[in-house]
Order: structure tokens, then sequence, then C-alpha cells
């Protein structure tokens, strides 16, 4: 069998996107290595955690006319003129594996979409009018013009059903897994180098994501100033310029902003032990399709503190506290308990490792695969 696959974002991204795509073209190949993944995207461009993948047997990135240099004529390849590529290449099934489809898919051949998230339309002030139209076109059409739709929870299942009005029959969930540089062991040397290339202090709170409004950071760093002095907070991730700004006025206002350190540009290899030095770890999003981080940090053995609201608990099961967005005292006082009770936080490190194994590369491989076939059998009635 050959599958088709959208690797646009897998070519050209670093980060949500891309790290989901390369994740499923990873797994799948490696599970299936009797099945041919053909990786369409209209361009190619050097990506380091690409690379690897490409030199299997049973992958092939496949690019538009490499004469073809305009941007716009590569989005027509890419959302028009694939699908008869498609047919050519006798694929059996295409997956679209960042929200989208070709606009002429129907018909064509069995198709599946994963959908992330429809955040833009729960907090519309993060994206302007034009992003938001092309979203709600571009998703919502591709929703209802696939065989099946892949939401990575159920919280994203409940909104492409109440948003896109998609019948909840041809929707499958399936939790994306982790990287597999997580569930690695972590040496103390490998703790030590990390923690002295960062100059990282010996108690602190890390808080991995874009720094955002609707990431919450703030949250944060309001706490830290009822935290032990002690205690800092590191936040790992690019920024919303005018949001760092409010968060750096802020921090200044507390008095706590020689207690904060900013990072950017951390390898992907360096992640782990970054959760692993930490005492807790901070995922305070106003609402999110997911939470990869919450698993990220869980897997290392380290309990977060979460936000109420949408698919948070749905990531952290067992191992977080969770808390009101806007409530600093739960936070201080969630933050606190973890940090000084021993006891406590080694239920919550032990609950969380437990809980995240629903979140193994296995489940996702077959989950997929099994989508994959429901999707062919779909199409052919």
């Amino acid at each position: 069998m050959t599958v088709g696959m959208d690797a646009k974002r897998a070519v050209e991204n670093y980060t949500g996107l891309g790290n989901y795509s390369r994740y499923a073209v990873n797994i799948l190949s490696a599970a299936y290595p009797s099945t041919s993944f053909r990786l369409y995207a209209p361009r190619n461009k050097e990506n380091d955690r690409l690379r690897p993948l490409l030199g299997r047997d049973n992958i092939e990135l496949i690019t538009s006319n490499p004469a073809i240099n305009c941007g716009l004529t590569r989005a027509i390849w890419r959302t028009i003129d694939l699908p008869a590529q498609l047919k050519a290449d006798d694929v059996a099934v295409y997956h679209g594996l960042s929200n989208e489809l070709p606009l002429t898919i129907k018909g064509v051949c069995p198709a599946v979409v994963t959908i992330h998230d429809i955040i833009y339309r729960r907090y519309p002030a993060d994206y302007n009018a034009i992003d938001r139209k092309i979203y709600d076109f571009k998703y919502g059409r591709s929703a209802r013009n696939a065989t099946r739709v892949i939401a990575i929870s159920e919280c994203t299942r409940r909104d492409i059903i109440a948003d896109y009005d998609i019948d909840p029959a041809k929707i499958d969930v399936i939790y994306q897994g982790i990287d597999p540089v997580f569930s690695l062991d972590i040496s103390t040397v490998r703790r030590q180098q990390v923690r002295e290339r960062y100059k990282l202090p010996q108690t602190f709170i890390l808080s991995v994501g874009t720094v955002s409004p609707r990431k919450n950071q703030l949250l944060a760093v309001e706490a830290l100033a009822r935290l032990p002095k002690t205690v800092c907070l590191v936040i790992v991730g690019g920024a919303n310029r005018q949001y760092l700004g409010e968060i750096e006025r802020r921090a200044a206002a507390l008095a706590v902003a020689d207690r904060i350190i900013r990072l950017e540009g951390v390898p992907l290899a360096d992640l782990p032990a970054l959760y692993s030095l930490a005492a807790v770890s901070s995922y305070t999003s106003r609402y999110e399709g997911f939470g990869l981080p919450v698993v990220e940090s869980l897997t290392a053995g380290t309990p977060v503190i979460a936000c109420t609201g949408s698919c948070l608990e749905e990531a952290g099961g067992d191992g977080a506290v969770y808390i009101n967005s806007d409530d600093v005292a739960a936070y201080s006082l969630a933050a606190e308990h973890i940090i000084d009770d021993t006891i406590f936080h080694d239920q919550l490190a032990r609950r969380g490792r437990a809980h995240v194994r629903r979140f193994s590369a296995e489940a996702f491989a077959k989950s997929t695969m099994a989508s994959y076939n429901k999707a062919i059998l779909d199409f052919m009635l």
C-alpha cells in the first residue's frame, strides 16, 4: 500500500504542526516497513529533523516542479493540482497532517485529515480577521470533504462536531505521542551539562511554549511573587513581543525580574533534561487542542500545574494539579505543595508516568492505520 502525506509542515516547520507531521512519518514508517509513504511538499528545504527519515527505504519526498519558484504557484499545486498526481501515483489513502486537504480531493481517493484545534474560533483576538476567514474555509471544507477525520483530543472532537457540523461517526480520536527522545534515560552527567549550559538555578518552575496571551505565562509570573525567593521561573519558547513586554513590566513591578530566565532556540535534545531538572512544570494555557508539553513533562517524571477549560486534563490525567487560569493564589499554593512535599511530588510523578503510557507510539501507529483502513472501506461504499 502507498500512503500519501502532506509534508509541507514536516519540511518547513520546527514547531507544533511540523513536529506532529514528522512524528507521524517516523512512527508509521517504522511500524509498517512494507508500506510506502510518499511525502508531498511544495518545495524541499533543509531540515535536520526530517533528514534522517528521508533515508528510510519506504519514504520518498515528492515536490512540485523544481522550476517553480513562485509561492502562489506552489500553493496552487498543493491545494488544487495535487489530487491528480495522487491518482497517477496510485495512492491508496492521503493524509492531511495539518488541518487541511487539497480543495479538489473529494472523490479522487480516500482522504484523512488531522484537525489539531480550532482555537482561532475560541480566541479570535489572537488572529487577524483575514486569517480566521481562511482557516474557517480551509479547515471546515477539509473536515467535510475528508473520508475520515482524526481529532487529537476529545476536546477537539467536540469542537469539530459543534463548529463544523461533522458527523461524529467519521471522527477518530487519536492522541499524539511524544518524540522518542523524551523516553530515553537521562544521566546525572547529562543533567549537569544542561544545568551549566543554561545557568539554571537549583529550584525552578519550567514553562515550555510560545509566550503569548493564550498561553498565559503571566499567571506563573504573578504567582512567583508569592513563592520563596529561592524559586525561579524558566520560560522556554519564542515570544509575542507585545505580551513579553507586558510580562517584563509586571515582573519588574513585582520585583521578580531577576528570578525569571528566558530561553529561545533550545534544541529538542535538551528539553528532556530541562524537564527533569525542574521542580515543577507549568502549562497555564487558557485553551489548547491537546497540550503536548504536559505529556513531555510527565514522561520526564516532573509534575505539572495546568489550567482547566480545554483538554489539559486529558493530557495530564492524575499527574497534574489543575487550577483556574486566573487564580494566582491556587497556582502559588500548588507550586509550593509540589516543591515542599516530596511525597506528594513523587506520587504525582508516578501517576503521571502511568497516565502517559496511553500516548505510546504503538497506540498511535495502530490507531492511525486503522483510520486509514476505515477511510478506504468508507470510500468504496
